[in-house]
């Protein structure tokens, strides 16, 4: 939602400049690097202050060390300074509860640099590992590589705010060992915020046919991929493989609100149509497939994809797909928009292939074709395909939210199961009805308060004297409190007795006295703006009771 976009960044601007403090990963949502995650602040905010041991480095000796002693759940916090890998060194995190950060917060000042010696920077081999506002470049093949071992799964693995640029092969790579009969694996894992970036440079150094890629995971499940930018992945000649791809049979993986931005496929699921010796699931996710599949599951929501590059178009694959689904079962297509600067050269926005593919694909904004391919099945519904660039804020470089209200896009799609928000994490529907694609055109509803509570009362003369206080909902330009001898929700709002109407938005307490013999009494707020309208009754906080929070919601 680009208003919000816009008080977003200037709110980054002001809290950064001249503080002094730790940048985090939202310290910049406005500029490019971070446009992926539509709001930055919403959903990359700062990781909180480390608990436990923290190990402090400024070399790469040092940094080894830490690494190699380190005790479960130690922070090893990197000085600025970039730190220089040779053949044959790495990282190899096998210590549980193990956080690799930098010490300021700011990916861009502790560099981790390959130079093409290192075949690897960092390898996780233990469960609940965080590596977290560090820049990575030059691996020769992957600057991150999450991996089991043959005793044991690596679980809940965090990728935050990491900068990769230039990766050998596979920026990340995930996978279980040994790669056939594996018995332990790779879940629950996360990789958010991030920037995975094949510069013209780094180009040169791919190898094997393209062989590269920004997040590629095999018998992995459950992996969430969100507000990242991952872009540049293709080569002259070959097909580098996509931005994200989860395949050999993986399993319910969740891609949300990234901007994939000239990669030669964007998003994948599966791919191979045959295999033997990899996992299987024993509930059987997939019955009416006969034989082997490459993904289950999953959903593909709320993300800008996008190719304008002129050399990506005239390579020998050009922009192959947008969003892939190859040997794929029960996949979900919901609320994308795809958008290319020469669809003569874009093979399919979205493509759905192979007799075992099955998929829902809904409500998805793309100007090139949505292909059903070689006896695949999807369920269609509310896709465009027929988009134009004046609908874009910035189509060349990937700002796909809506410039202006389109009737055929505004409004226009029926609800879809699991997008209850958009690409910039504003509440969906805006309006009468959801759009079509990741963009939710409109100004949102102010947020819903849900700490509303009394921290002082006192009572006599027949009257009880209240003090409220809340945290002032963003996006309210006033806010009106309500009171009543029952639970105060939707329905009954309109019926409970006004308090008082018209406090600034900006308002965080309220006192007030009001007649009172006896019985409780149950207190709501609501936030309201002229752009986006009502918030959502908040949280009842009530008397005689005080000092109480209330997290329900009461409708």
């Amino acid at each position: 939602m680009n208003a919000r976009k816009i008080i977003f960044a200037l709110m980054a601007l002001w809290l950064c400049a001249g503080t002094g403090e730790a940048r985090g990963a939202n310290f910049d949502p406005w500029g490019m690097d971070e446009m992926a995650a539509g709001s930055a602040v919403n959903q990359c905010p700062a990781l909180p202050a480390p608990a436990g041991r923290v190990v402090g480095v400024n070399n790469t000796a040092q940094l080894v060390s830490a690494v190699n002693n380190a005790l479960a759940g130690d922070t090893i916090q990197l000085a600025f300074g970039i730190y220089e890998f040779g053949s044959g060194e790495y990282l190899r995190l096998d210590t549980p509860g193990v956080t690799l950060r930098s010490a300021s917060g700011n990916r861009d000042e502790v560099i981790l640099d390959g130079n093409y010696q290192a075949t690897e920077i960092i390898q996780v081999v233990a469960s609940n590992v965080t590596i977290a506002s560090l820049t990575l470049r030059q691996a020769y093949n992957h600057p991150i590589h999450v991996m089991s071992t043959e005793s044991s799964d690596t679980l809940n693995t965090l990728i935050y705010d990491v900068h990769i640029i230039d990766p050998g092969e596979q920026a990340i790579k995930i996978n279980p060992v040994p790669a056939d009969g594996a018995t332990h694996f790779t879940d629950s894992g996360t990789v958010a915020c991030s920037h995975i970036e094949l510069t013209a440079a780094g180009r040169s150094q791919i190898r094997n046919n393209c062989y590269t890629g920004g997040i590629d995971a095999h018998q992995s499940r459950g992996w969430t991929i969100r507000d990242n930018l991952i872009e540049g992945f293709w080569c002259l000649s070959g097909l580098s493989e996509h931005a994200v791809h989860l395949w050999v049979s993986s399993r319910d993986t969740t891609v949300e609100r990234n901007l994939l931005r000239n990669n030669a496929r964007g998003v994948g699921f599966g791919m191979a149509t045959s295999n033997s010796g990899k996992r299987t699931y024993a509930d059987n996710p997939c019955p009416q497939a006969s034989g082997y599949v490459d993904h289950y599951g999953g959903t593909i929501r709320n993300n800008f994809i996008a190719a304008h590059d002129s050399q990506l178009f005239a390579s020998q694959s050009g922009f192959d797909c947008g969003i892939c689904l190859w040997n794929a079962c029960n996949a979900r297509i919901l609320h994308n928009t795809i958008y290319t600067s020469d669809p003569v050269h874009t093979f399919s926005s979205i493509e759905w292939r192979f007799a075992n593919t099955s998929a829902e694909i809904l409500n998805n904004l793309a100007n090139a074709p949505l292909r059903q391919r070689d006896g695949a099945s999807g369920t269609q519904a509310g896709n465009l395909a027929n988009a134009q660039a004046s609908w874009f804020q910035d189509p060349i470089w990937g700002d796909l939210h809506l410039r202006t209200t389109v009737s055929t896009v505004v409004d226009q799609a029926a609800p879809a199961n699991g997008v209850n928000d958009d690409y910039d994490g504003d509440a969906r529907p805006i309006g009468v009805g959801a759009d079509i694609g990741a963009d939710e055109q409109g100004v949102p509803p102010p947020a819903r308060v849900s700490d509303l509570r009394i921290t002082e009362a006192s009572q006599g003369g027949g009257g009880v004297t209240i003090t409220l206080r809340w945290t002032a909902p963003p996006g309210a330009g006033a806010v009106f409190l309500r009171y009543a001898s029952a639970p105060i929700g939707e329905s009954s709002w309109g019926s409970a007795t006004v308090l008082v109407d018209n406090l600034s938005g900006g308002v965080t307490q309220h006192q007030a006295t009001i007649p009172y013999s006896g019985g409780t009494l149950f207190f709501a707020l609501k936030g309201y703006s002229s752009a986006g309208g009502w918030s959502a009754v908040s949280n009842n906080a009530f008397y005689p009771d005080w000092d109480v929070y209330l997290p329900a919601v009461m409708r």
